[in-house]
């Protein structure tokens, strides 16, 4: 799987229809109108999102590998 930047993924998630509610620190909370999930995507730099929360969210966006 490709690692991407939260960065990056924040342009993706954006890109699907997501909408930046707010910013609390370095975490951008993303929600989508009829989906009942937050996405707290967190944005450090460049440094790239561990594998594991990348993959949860990509799950929960509704993402595939493919679009990365």
């Amino acid at each position: 799987m490709k690692a991407i930047s939260g960065k990056e993924f924040a342009k993706l998630l954006e890109r699907k229809g997501w909408v930046l509610k707010r910013i609390k620190g370095s975490h951008h909370i993303y929600m989508k109108e009829g989906i009942n999930v937050r996405i707290s995507v967190p944005i450090h730099g460049n440094k790239p999102l561990k594998l594991g929360l990348l993959k949860y969210f990509m799950k929960v966006a509704g993402i595939d590998e493919s679009e990365l």
